[in-house]
């Protein structure tokens, strides 16, 4: 398929009943280097299956992301100039690991108390960096232009609610349809970490919408509900031929979720050392922000929680691979030391969670256990590789029907009023598929939910 030159760039819909594809990356500042890793190895199976040209972003009908997360989401999802991803998924570390020194300068950062007292006078970096190679690398795409449909959540501190950025609703409104830069900047904005971040959209009447954000983990540091919501609202919302399955029918939602790691097994809070704490402490201890840290993994771990007991209790566990690192201890589990050591480490840990056993959320304690028999994430993967593959090959096989069908007719120019319709011979139309026109002229709908 790699080698076809009509490989597509945008997902078709679902005609083969079978499943609607749901890619979803948590936050975690340069932990995201975990979920880079995870992808480079996904995509590199996808392009054993299907050739060198294939990319993420042609098997996932979402792709959501918060926060860095959200950054990695832009990088596979932005068209570049020839309407193929900006980045490959191989690219996403190296990217890391030449900006996160840059993102988060150290100098004496790393010193907590010089951390603490830095962070009582404003944030600790001033974003100069991400701004601008952002910009740089994402020029003025917007949200509506991306290659699949992306989800980024963000929060609006003046209106005091969450703010989710989605390629469908962006398409609807002009007023939605915000640089993905700017949306970037904004899910990644942490706070004591960047800088809030101000933008504004304009509609082709003049209309304005100010945004005042900071970082989407405030809401949702993982996003894979709302992404599995945003496909329920788009189900219930449009009822369009190709949403061919009951509504609600999550057996057909196939589902990966990668978190950025934890230190759960670290245990360097207990309730002792809590109850003498006052409101400093709980903002500012040994050099983090445990009421941060708190918030932030509450919130991805009640959202596995209940993705889990979605799934398993219709059946489907198989349908949704969650893959995290509990074992991060020290330096590993910062979001901001961006020491080239660290860095590094972080990339042989991405490698060490792939040959990591298979685990899911057990729904009576809480907590995460290896599967019996499930094998390593990485067999997972090779498994979650295969289902994308045969999905996407069906859809491009009901595609190409479609397009035989179209390509026994040749249109030739109007003549007295009357358009004149010739019949072709079919075996001009397999080549490319195109034997007149391009795909692109036929208007086919080419997104899960457009």
């Amino acid at each position: 398929m790699a080698t076809n030159p009509c490989f597509g760039t945008t997902n078709q819909p679902p005609n083969c009943d079978r499943y609607i594809t749901v890619l979803s990356i948590d936050g975690g500042g340069i932990k995201g280097i975990l979920p880079a890793v995870i992808l480079d190895f996904l995509e590199s199976q996808l392009q054993e299956l299907d050739g060198e040209n294939a990319r993420l972003a042609d098997y996932f009908d979402v792709v959501a992301g918060t926060s860095t997360g959200g950054l990695v989401t832009a990088m596979i999802t932005s068209p570049d100039q020839n309407n193929r991803p900006l980045y490959a998924a191989k690219d996403i570390t190296p990217f890391y690991l030449e900006n996160c020194p840059k993102i988060f300068p150290q100098k004496l950062s790393f010193i907590p108390f010089w951390k603490s007292v830095r962070s009582l006078l404003g944030p600790l970096y001033d974003g100069a960096h991400l701004h601008s190679v952002l910009r740089e690398k994402l020029k003025g795409v917007k949200l509506s232009q991306s290659i699949t449909n992306v989800i980024i959540p963000a929060f609006d501190i003046k209106q005091l609610q969450p703010v989710v950025f989605s390629t469908l609703e962006a398409k609807k409104s002009p007023l939605l349809d915000a640089r993905l830069s700017d949306i970037c900047i904004s899910t990644s904005a942490a706070p004591t970490f960047l800088p809030g971040h101000e933008f504004v959209t304009r509609d082709q009447h003049g209309n304005v919408r100010e945004y005042n954000l900071i970082d989407g983990g405030v809401a949702a540091n993982n996003p894979t509900l709302i992404a599995i919501n945003e496909v329920i609202k788009q189900m219930f919302g449009s009822r369009v031929d190709y949403f061919r399955m009951p509504p609600v029918d999550y057996p057909s939602l196939l589902t990966l979720s990668i978190g950025t790691g934890i230190a759960r097994l670290e245990e360097k809070y207990d309730a002792k050392l809590v109850a003498k704490w006052g409101i400093m402490d709980w903002l500012l201890y040994g050099g983090t922000t445990p009421l941060l840290e708190i918030f932030n993994q509450a919130s991805a771990d009640m959202v596995d929680y209940h993705t889990s007991l979605l799934f398993q209790s219709l059946q489907s566990q198989d349908n949704y691979l969650r893959i995290q690192d509990d074992n991060l201890t020290g330096i590993e589990n910062s979001v901001d030391v961006a020491t080239m050591d660290n860095l590094e480490r972080l990339v042989t840990l991405g490698k060490r969670l792939l040959r990591g056993p298979l685990s899911r959320v057990n729904l009576d304690t809480g907590l995460t256990q290896p599967v019996q028999d499930g094998g390593t994430n990485e067999d997972a993967l090779i498994r979650f590789a295969r289902l994308l593959s045969t999905e996407r090959r069906c859809r491009q096989s009901k595609r190409l029907e479609s397009l035989r069908a179209v390509s026994r007719l040749r249109i030739s120019p109007v003549r007295n009023n009357r358009l004149q319709i010739e019949s072709m011979d079919v075996s001009q139309s397999i080549k490319c598929y195109r034997p007149i026109f391009s795909v692109n002229h036929f208007k086919l709908p080419v997104k899960v939910f457009s």
